[in-house]
């Protein structure tokens, strides 16, 4: 009798799940409803590890593996929610927080934030970090759309959605760790930038780093599910 080596068994939180093989521990977490936070990870969009909030404790390893990442292996024994991990990813929304200014009473996005969001679901209620205080630049230029960088937490899916759903790479970043900055083009403003002007960047944002000008607070939604719906159609054709 043949062995289907291409299917995989591992241990998620004591549960016995089943996988295929190439697939990432977060797609299979999801697949049989175990939570694992995330902010840069979207469907249809390429994963990159960049906001590690998603890391989990492997058996027999002391890293700690990103999920949207990681591939299973066969007998695996993967914990997602300990206290190790729950400090972790206080601490990053904490750095996240005193990084830039997310004073979400004065933002465009606030109701309507996946990082408040977080750090209400992760119980933060205060940030032991002292505050950057950084100036960074709000970017108007644009017909439709503002960028303000004091916002951005550099999850990069606005440079995956422009380049990877749209074909125009029209974002990239510049830069490197407190200078780092989301750019369009060679720098230019984005209202002089070769931008197609489609949205998909400000709809994917999970903050108030990109947004209409014409929406604000509850009426400023945004709609990232879309993704995996325009690359099926894509694929359809």
């Amino acid at each position: 009798m043949s062995v289907d080596t291409d299917v995989k068994t591992l241990v998620i939180d004591e549960q016995e799940v089943s996988a295929r093989s190439g697939q990432t521990i977060l797609e299979v977490a999801r697949e049989n409803d175990i939570n694992i936070p995330t902010l840069c990870h979207l469907e249809g969009l390429s994963d990159i590890g960049a906001c590690r909030l998603c890391l989990v404790e492997i058996k027999g390893s002391n890293k700690l593996l990103p999920a949207c990442v990681a591939t299973v292996q066969e007998g695996m024994e993967v914990s997602t929610d300990t206290e190790r991990l729950r400090k972790h990813r206080r601490t990053v929304l904490e750095l996240l927080f005193a990084e830039r200014n997310h004073v979400c009473s004065v933002c465009v996005s606030n109701g309507r934030c996946e990082l408040q969001s977080m750090a209400q679901e992760q119980g933060i209620t205060h940030i032991r970090f002292p505050y950057r205080h950084a100036a960074y630049s709000v970017d108007a230029s644009h017909e439709r759309f503002t960028a303000d960088h004091n916002r951005c937490i550099l999850c990069l899916r606005c440079v995956r959605a422009c380049a990877e759903v749209e074909g125009a790479h029209v974002w990239d970043v510049m830069g490197r760790g407190i200078d780092c900055l989301l750019i369009t083009d060679l720098h230019e403003e984005w209202g002089r930038s070769t931008c197609t002007r489609c949205g998909k960047c400000v709809q994917v944002c999970p903050t108030g780093a990109l947004f209409d000008k014409s929406k604000i607070g509850s009426d400023h939604p945004k709609y990232p599910d879309f993704l995996p719906f325009l690359n099926l159609m894509r694929e359809a054709q």
